[in-house]
């Protein structure tokens, strides 16, 4: 069985944590303080994450960077996107080159507009770095409900490295040379779950929701693919799936922030509610940034951003994205219409 260090000891991060530690794997956990490290040592557990569920006794938890990442055959980066750069800068002196890397956060850099894998190989370099993707909580996993996820890295080689060490009978794995459309579609579609979540909160229904998962979907495919994606990539798992699994469950910390900000509070007051990373909250300007840079239509996405930062009426933007200008839904190529469309 392989050595798997984990970084980050949030709710996915443990879920995978116990996941891989009962499929037989060594695992080590890395959290961002002695005291954090010393509590789950000790309770081995998260009450208000996982009620009743303990924690592996073989799972070792450490505050020491250069401990956490001597000698592994795996390392997982498992923090809150805000945090992917500093911590990557924090294990570079203690990662060596050619180390397999993972990275399960989803997210895009507001300045850069970096993703993740790109990230953590511009700060630590020579290392083999994949993404894992898909539609995954953290409260079904670590129960060992069934579950499928998307491995993509540049290297088949190390896709199938990552999908030979997590695949168990609850947690099928696929592989993906498409990087960037695995990262973006778990990214965008987390902004796509704010919208749902507020049409929740007003009370609109399942026509409404539908109708943005559907839209959201395009404009999220559009953007990717701009970027280099593959569109049968935004079709799968790490796209569709995850934009469903997201916009429509308990377990959606974005869809519940979007929610509290359909039903009347501030996004502020909404984050503070949830009381957990809402990722969609700050890749919402990364998002809407991207589509501007690269000239692609993300109405959902602008609209989001007006409501999270500029104040606007949730109601407001839906009336906005419903009288927006008549438009074909699908953008056919002239040659392929019917005559009597050109």
């Amino acid at each position: 069985m392989s050595k798997v260090t984990m970084i980050g000891c949030g709710a996915w991060g443990m879920a995978l944590a116990c996941h891989l530690s009962r499929s037989g794997h060594d695992v080590t956990v890395w959290c961002h303080s002695e005291e954090a490290a010393e509590k789950l040592a000790e309770e081995r557990k998260m009450e208000a994450a996982f009620p009743g569920i303990q924690f592996p006794e073989r799972i070792v938890f450490t505050h020491d960077a250069e401990l956490a990442a001597r000698e592994r055959d795996l390392i997982v980066f498992s923090v809150a996107s805000s945090f992917t750069r500093s911590t990557a800068k924090r294990f570079a002196p203690f990662i060596r080159e050619g180390q397999k890397v993972v990275t399960v956060t989803k997210g895009i850099e507001n300045e850069t507009f970096k993703l993740q894998t790109e990230i953590i190989e511009s700060e630590i370099p020579g290392i083999k770095c994949a993404a894992l993707s898909g539609p995954t909580h953290a409260e079904e996993v670590i129960r060992d409900m069934p579950t499928a996820i998307v491995a993509a890295a540049a290297d088949r080689e190390t896709a199938e490295f990552v999908q030979d060490i997590f695949i168990s009978p609850f947690f099928r794995v696929y592989t993906s040379p498409d990087v960037r459309g695995v990262e973006l579609g778990g990214s965008l579609k987390n902004v796509i779950a704010l919208a749902a979540g507020m049409a929740d909160g007003m009370g609109f229904g399942d026509n409404c929701k539908a109708a943005l998962m559907t839209r959201g979907i395009h404009e999220i495919a559009g953007t990717a693919v701009k970027l280099g994606a593959d569109v049968r990539t935004l079709t799968g798992l790490s796209g569709i799936g995850d934009l469903i699994v997201t916009c429509g469950s308990v377990h959606s910390r974005n869809h519940r922030c979007g929610e509290l900000i359909g039903r009347g509070m501030t996004p502020r007051e909404a984050v503070q509610e949830v009381g957990q990373v809402v990722e969609g909250f700050y890749c919402a300007k990364a998002a809407a940034g991207l589509s501007k840079k690269f000239g692609t239509s993300m109405p959902i996405t602008e609209e989001v951003n007006r409501v999270l930062f500029e104040g606007r009426d949730p109601k407001a933007a839906v009336t906005e994205l419903m009288l927006r200008g008549r438009k074909m839904e699908a953008d056919i190529p002239e040659e392929k219409l019917p005559e009597g469309w050109r």
